[in-house]
Parts: structure tokens; sequence; C-alpha cells
């Protein structure tokens, strides 16, 4: 949503990395001050949490940014121009999870980390599970792992700090309440 208090009057390109861009704004207020904002331009991603009716499946992935493991939904980067939301959402969960779905269902949006990134984030649930092949790729994706816990012992691992990760929590969450149970 725009805002009534500031507009921006500039925007450069500092960097081009594998998946997002680095750039620096010029943002104007109403009276015509201006100031630099460092912001990253991101494609969007997809989360989906796989459900069974009590179960979800979390993975566990090596973060690079903090030099260690989280337990996370499986989730991806909107890489392909125009793909809906829920087809990238559906791909995601057959190429990490190694499922696909008979209803995936749109629990929430978000923006991730707006202070400083406008990446902004569909979360679905998955139901009717049944196996399909992975096609895991990069290193990180090549080792995680899976778990299956109980939805209640995902939202307790979000209450006590074992998942961390925002996406997974809002998403944790909001099926919980979805389903009843908060």
């Amino acid at each position: 949503m725009p805002s009534d208090a500031f507009y921006p009057v500039a925007e450069t390109l500092i960097y081009t990395g594998a998946v997002v861009d680095f750039r620096q704004l010029v943002v104007s207020d109403r009276d015509g001050h201006r100031f630099q904002r460092d912001v990253i331009r991101h494609p969007g991603a997809v989360s989906i949490i796989p459900f069974d009716g009590t179960n979800v499946t979390l993975v566990r992935q090596y973060r690079a940014a903090i030099d260690g493991d989280l337990y996370e939904i499986p989730a991806g980067k909107r890489d392909v121009s125009g793909e809906p939301p829920e087809i990238t959402a559906r791909r995601e969960l057959a190429e990490e999870v190694g499922l696909e779905a008979t209803e995936v269902e749109l629990l929430v949006n978000m923006h991730h980390s707006p202070g400083f990134c406008d990446e902004y984030g569909f979360i679905f649930v998955a139901r009717g599970l049944s196996p399909v092949p992975t096609d895991r790729e990069g290193p990180e994706e090549q080792v995680m792992t899976l778990h299956t816990v109980a939805l209640d012992d995902a939202v307790t691992m979000c209450l006590d700090g074992r998942i961390t990760d925002s996406k997974s929590m809002i998403g944790l969450m909001a099926l919980s309440i979805h389903e009843g149970r908060s």
C-alpha cells in the first residue's frame, strides 16, 4: 500500500546476486526532505506445510546467514516468471519433501523483513499427501532432513525457541488457529 508521507525519487542498483538485488533508494517526505535507504529486492517466496490432519512435515536445513541449521516449513523462491504461487508451492513440496497434495489452501501472506527487503511470501497448507520423487537443488537441500511432528508439538517448538524461522512460526500458528487448536 503506498504511503501518504513518503515516496521514492531514485533507485540505484548496487549489486545483483544469484537470488536478490541490492539497491540504494532515495526517498522524499512530503516536505521534500530526502534520505537514503538500502533495500534488497527479492522475487518473493512460497511456503507449504504438509499436514495429514495430525502431523506436519518440517525440514531441518543449513542457513549460511546464521551459520546453523533451522527447523522450517518447506519453502522456495518464486523464480519462475508468471507462475502462480500455488503452483510454485506444489513444485517446492515435491522437490524438497517428495510429496504431492490433492488439496493446497492458502493460509496467510506476509512481508518477511520489510525493514530492508521487499520479499513477499505466500504460506499454504497441503493435504491429501502422497509420495513422489524428490528433486532437491543446491548443497543445503542435498543434506537437509525431514521431520514429522505433531502440529501441537510444532507450535510448542515455536514457543520454546526450537523453531525461530519467522515464516515457519507464522505458518504453523496460522494452521493451528485454522484447525481450531489455539
